[in-house]
């Protein structure tokens, strides 16, 4: 079975209002969308549980028009369906269309109306809403997640901000949430993502995006730029990294780095040692070479060679750190800069960015982030803004890492990671992930796709090994998570 060509592109609110308008101006009636819409739902609904009782929450817009089709077409197929909702005179438009096609009682929206069901659609409120909900619609919802029923979503949680990902003051946990066309960013940010469980797709026949800028990050985003290696390569062919170390007491960050540079395909991977630091380091290595190094116009002319470098993970705090950064950035090499340069750079990011062009990554966590993009996460209004705006400034790829890492360029792309594990918040975990990305940038790859696939590939190895997981076991995960990519492109 091959990748899923399914779409990674992600819309906003307004570029999905403005979709479904550019069908309605098409000749496609909303009402027409909204029977499609309401069909995912009951066709997504009886491929995923058992016939019961279900019960069916309608709101006033459009998002309840849905509910009302989904009612109708599951009660057509034999399922028991209650409805409840805003009454019908109180609808206009699509939604009262969608009403008048539901034969049953419309029951009032309490908890009364939970009574019996063994599945709750939440047709309520979609992603267009921008207030937090009316108190008796949250104690309504409390009670369903009170009585362990399983919550389905149209759209999105009733409740739940579409752009932003955050709760609009409460919203409850779904099972499933049913999309429709594309996914919203509130589907892959945190805790939306959470919060929407099981995320279906599904077509309504809009017309594609044109020139999409935000996406999911799966290898279908990718897949066609990995580096695969080729009959009759040799491993001169596929790219050198190189890592820098830290000093005598703190080189195993740079080894975790080095040894994902090499798992992801690296031909040569190359330690750049303080000389202090070589016997500790040489201690540790096999296939991962060895080079001291005392300053850096002598880290410049070993580094020489290399297609990428990656720079910062237990580096060191201070002077030599900035020069040996700043002797980097005057080659050809990309670069993956990395936890202590940030510090390092915290007051003089204008050098920091002078130096960087749009090969570079820079792979802060949100603490990391906040010393040299001050602020910005706090203006922001979700984490896509502010990676967006910290590439800009840098002039380089920006990895913000997190449960819901996202990756963004200097042109405006960006994607969020939505495979990540917890069993990855351990330390030395991002110093593997800095390996995976320079190892890429290695073999050739661009930034922006290599910092998405690293992403993917950190999440991947992280999920396939599970509780118990310590940094040191990453590397020796990535051959079976490529055997697996590589399989799923080449099924025969």
């Amino acid at each position: 079975m091959g990748l899923t060509p399914a779409p990674t592109d992600i819309l906003t609110v307004e570029e999905m209002t403005a979709a479904d308008q550019a069908a309605a101006t098409s000749g496609t009636s909303i009402s027409t969308l909204m029977e499609r819409a309401g069909g995912g739902v009951a066709d997504a609904v009886m491929a995923r549980f058992p016939k019961g009782p279900v019960a069916v929450l309608c709101g006033p817009g459009n998002n309840g028009g849905d509910g009302y089709v989904a009612a109708r077409r599951l009660a057509q197929a034999g399922w028991p369906v209650a409805v409840a909702g805003t009454p019908r005179e109180a609808l206009a438009g699509a939604a009262a269309e969608a009403a008048k096609g539901w034969s049953g009682e419309v029951a009032a929206l309490s908890v009364k109306a939970l009574d019996g069901a063994a599945l709750v659609v939440d047709a309520l409120f979609g992603a267009g809403l921008k207030r937090p909900l009316d108190p008796a619609l949250q104690d309504l919802l409390r009670a369903v997640e009170a009585t362990r029923t399983p919550i389905v979503a149209v759209d999105l949680p009733s409740g739940l901000d579409g752009d932003t990902g955050a709760p609009l003051g409460y919203a409850p946990q779904a099972a499933l949430t049913v999309a429709f066309h594309r996914k919203k960013p509130a589907h892959v940010l945190e805790p939306g993502h959470s919060l929407c469980g099981e995320v279906v797709v599904v077509d309504i026949g809009l017309a594609p995006t044109a020139g999409p800028k935000l996406f999911e990050n799966t290898p279908a985003l990718w897949i066609d730029q990995f580096p695969w290696p080729k009959t009759g390569g040799h491993k001169s062919q596929r790219g050198w990294l190189m890592v820098v170390s830290g000093g005598v007491s703190s080189t195993g960050a740079a080894r975790l780095s080095s040894r994902g540079g090499l798992r992801v395909g690296a031909g040569l991977v190359t330690l750049l040692s303080p000389p202090a630091a070589v016997i500790v380091n040489a201690a540790h290595l096999e296939a991962v070479m060895l080079k001291p190094f005392k300053d850096a116009d002598e880290l410049s002319e070993m580094a020489s060679k290399a297609q990428a470098v990656v720079i910062g993970p237990a580096a060191g705090v201070g002077e030599a750190t900035r020069a040996n950064l700043l002797a980097l950035a005057r080659l050809d090499a990309a670069l993956v800069v990395d936890a202590d340069v940030f510090t390092t750079f915290k007051d003089d990011t204008t050098t920091l960015f002078a130096a960087l062009t749009p090969r570079d990554v820079m792979t802060p966590h949100p603490g990391e982030f906040e010393r040299v993009f001050p602020g910005l996460l706090k203006a922001s209004p979700e984490r896509i803004s502010a990676a967006r705006e910290a590439a800009r400034r840098a002039g380089a790829v920006v990895l913000l890492k997190g449960s819901d890492t996202v990756i963004a360029a200097p042109d405006g792309r960006a994607a969020v990671n939505t495979n990540s594990t917890p069993w990855l918040g351990t330390a030395g975990s991002g110093d593997v992930l800095a390996g995976l990305i320079g190892g890429l940038l290695a073999q050739g790859m661009d930034s922006f796709e290599a910092a998405c696939a690293g992403a993917w590939l950190h999440g991947a190895a992280g999920s396939a090994f599970g509780p118990g997981l310590i940094s040191e076991d990453l590397p020796g995960l990535i051959p079976q998570v490529l055997a697996g990519l590589h399989a799923s492109r080449n099924p025969n």
